[in-house]
């Protein structure tokens, strides 16, 4: 469902210096499967999740979703003209096939819950609104929210917010739901409330990436575990190899000072 090879990342910094973040990450996420990223911090998490859906555009290598692949060269394009707009054209029917979930929740604050589910379907896909009405009201009895369909984003506390924003995610059908840190903002009462929602998304096999610091919740629910260290996939496999004995010494080094952390549920 999701594949990177070669993807290069860097960020610019002041007095012309460059902050290499990625340093051509290979990575698949396999349909119907969800797989967690977890890695310190400063690894390139975020930066890997958004380069899938092309929030961040990769300096150099390939990104594929769903079967629609995009190759990124150094300085391709140049900034205006017919490649550059033929690009962002190619990079939007890409990001299509992603629903993304963020830590800080970025729901529209001028707009109810039903409101921020709809505007995607609507004005993105041009969905017929009583359609995507009924959808959205469908997404909020899923994410256990029916009642507050209604309310603004500031009347909701974190929880609320989080489940609404996946609730949003999914209004676009998205391929491949992705998920940065999407507990992180949460004390331990509200995060349970997402990781239940989270929990109902990978029982009905839904393709899911989930960027997070909760090991113990990784463990649990992920098919695969993906460990990124240094801007790379220092490891991949399942949570039996990854949290077992034959783990890699830098993965198990990692888990080892994380387990006061891991174990919060």
């Amino acid at each position: 469902m999701v594949y990177l090879s070669g993807v290069k990342k860097s960020f610019k910094l002041e007095h012309g210096k460059t902050l290499p973040v990625l340093n051509g990450i290979n990575f698949h996420a396999p349909r119907g499967k969800t797989t967690a990223i977890i890695g310190p911090s400063g690894a390139g998490k975020s930066t890997m999740l958004r380069c899938i859906n092309l929030l961040e555009i990769p300096d150099e290598g390939t990104v594929r979703v769903a079967g629609k692949e995009i190759r990124f060269e150094k300085n391709e394009n140049p900034p205006f003209g017919k490649a550059h707009f033929a690009r962002q054209k190619e990079i939007l029917s890409l990001r299509r096939h992603t629903g993304m979930v963020f830590q800080n929740f970025q729901l529209f604050p001028h707009k109810t819950v039903l409101e921020n589910i709809m505007e995607g379907p609507v004005i993105v896909k041009k969905e017929n609104p009583q359609e995507a009405r009924e959808f959205a009201l469908s997404l909020l009895e899923k994410v256990g929210m029916p009642d507050k369909k209604d309310s603004y984003p500031s009347t909701l506390s974190g929880g609320q917010q989080q489940r609404a924003a996946i609730a949003r995610a999914m209004g676009m059908r998205p391929d491949v739901l992705l998920f940065d840190e999407p507990t992180s903002a949460l004390d331990p009462e509200l995060e349970r409330e997402v990781l239940k929602v989270i929990r109902t998304l990978i029982q009905e096999n839904n393709t899911m990436i989930i960027v997070t610091h909760n090991l113990l919740f990784a463990r649990e629910v992920a098919d695969f575990i993906a460990f990124l260290d240094g801007g790379e996939a220092a490891a991949f496999g399942t949570p039996a190899e990854i949290f077992g004995k034959s783990a890699p010494a830098r993965v198990a080094a990692f888990i080892a000072a994380m387990s006061p952390v891991s174990t919060r549920n």
